[in-house]
């Protein structure tokens, strides 16, 4: 067995409660909250958005007082529409470029970058001639 599993994404964030809503709404994910003792979720706690199919990685947005400097080391690749991320508030870095790449490269509210692959297309189904 290998020694680690995958288990959640996590990202630093100065506004991790706006970044967290960004996402659910780009990715239609849900916020998963795990309450106190008083049974409230402290805005100040880092916040946790996850797959309500299931499908996808947990992503937790973690709060910080610094904005990101520099190029993500690590990054999120999606399946989406670049035109509809980029009304919601994203940035685009990078147009695809034919052969060399087929994905755009946007950035989230807070600079994080992140590549956008075409939908996947729905195989034909062809009838069966008899």
């Amino acid at each position: 067995m290998a020694p680690a599993r995958f288990k959640d994404l996590a990202l630093d964030a100065v506004d991790h409660q706006a970044l967290a809503d960004w996402w659910c709404a780009a990715l239609g994910y849900e916020r998963r909250h795990r309450e106190d003792e008083n049974g409230e979720w402290p805005p100040e706690w880092p916040v946790p958005i996850h797959d309500p199919l299931d499908e996808g990685p947990s992503i937790w947005f973690n709060p910080v007082p610094e904005a990101k400097e520099g190029k993500n080391r690590m990054h999120i690749d999606v399946r989406g529409d670049t035109e509809e991320l980029l009304a919601m508030g994203a940035t685009l870095l990078r147009r695809r470029e034919g052969a060399t790449a087929s994905w755009d490269v946007l950035a989230d509210p807070e600079g994080n970058e992140f590549c956008v692959f075409p939908p996947k297309v729905p195989p034909v189904v062809r009838p069966t001639v008899r």
